[in-house]
């Protein structure tokens, strides 16, 4: 993706990030358990300099055919998950010794128009209780970081966001209504592409084959329960913030908020019909969908001039 880049030492966040810390043992759905744990080439040269200790734990259990990674032991398990729940390299040899993936996670980063953006993943639960727990989702702080780099020429993805959320907050508007003017506003029709989004989702790639069933609830037009109308409001502004950002321009700006919207759509519908606590339903929707580039690519795609809604 392309980017006129220009050095800038700012770094923004929502309000909510500085609060994160990882629950670690007390985690029910571990990032350490059923993810294949790719390994940095620079973390891999410190692990290959170790020498004795628990180092040799660490050397045994790569496996560098491709790209390097951890092999996953029963139960599709980290190798250095103990029963507790806790890193052992953590334990053993401290964060610094963390290949990156394990270090960021659940962190992610968008380049903006006026800096580097970095927000909490929804697939970590933790993240999730944050993001759903936390109001004012549309104040963002400027935060100690690295130099990033911003796009002095692009599209203001920041302003449109925040017009999008000064619709989205609007509580003196029932709830729907607010999603429907923000459709109504980027002719993003949910109804008339529901069939195409069901198909997509029937034919994705799942990390549980038992979402595929799950998500098959999904449905464009149902109703929304009062005491989950703002917890849904938060993940759709979350959606929003993780997936529109990086938009070149208005009509790829369009193509996301549409798939942001099928997703809340689909939270919703998970909460409905597959009985779940709104955070479950919304954990699920973000690992099995929006941690796929395959997955996000596809309904995306629905929504560009032209895709299966426009025919």
């Amino acid at each position: 993706r392309y980017f006129d880049k220009i050095e800038a030492d700012r770094m923004y966040a929502p309000k909510y990030y500085k609060s994160f810390s990882c629950i670690a043992g007390k985690c029910t759905h571990s990032c350490c358990v059923g993810w294949e744990i790719d390994i940095d080439r620079e973390t891999l040269e410190k692990y290959e300099a170790l020498k004795g200790g628990y180092g040799e734990n660490i050397i045994k259990s790569i496996d560098t055919e491709d790209t390097p990674h951890f092999r996953l032991r029963e139960n599709e398990r980290c190798p250095h998950l103990d029963r507790s729940g806790l890193c052992k390299i953590i334990l053993s040899l401290g964060e610094d010794y963390l290949c990156d993936i394990c270090r960021e996670h659940p962190r992610f980063y968008n380049y903006s128009p006026r800096g580097l953006e970095v927000g909490l993943g929804m697939a970590c639960e933790e993240a999730c209780r944050l993001i759903i727990s936390s109001d004012g989702y549309a104040e963002f702080e400027d935060i100690d970081g690295e130099d990033s780099y911003f796009d002095e020429n692009g599209f203001d993805t920041v302003s449109e966001r925040k017009r999008i959320y000064d619709i989205l907050s609007d509580r003196k508007t029932p709830y729907e209504e607010r999603i429907k003017i923000i459709c109504r506003e980027y002719k993003i029709d949910l109804l008339s592409c529901e069939n195409a989004v069901k198909d997509l989702i029937f034919g994705m790639e799942y990390l549980d084959g038992k979402s595929r069933e799950l998500f098959s609830k999904y449905s464009a037009d149902i109703g929304t329960p009062k005491n989950f109308e703002e917890a849904l409001e938060r993940i759709f502004a979350y959606f929003i913030f993780r997936h529109c950002t990086e938009a070149h321009d208005k009509e790829e700006y369009r193509a996301a908020l549409g798939m942001c919207a099928v997703l809340e759509r689909l939270v919703a519908s998970v909460i409905k019909y597959g009985e779940k606590e709104v955070s479950d339903a919304a954990r699920t929707v973000s690992e099995e969908i929006e941690y796929s580039e395959d997955n996000t690519n596809s309904l995306i795609s629905l929504f560009f001039s032209g895709g299966e809604q426009n025919a």
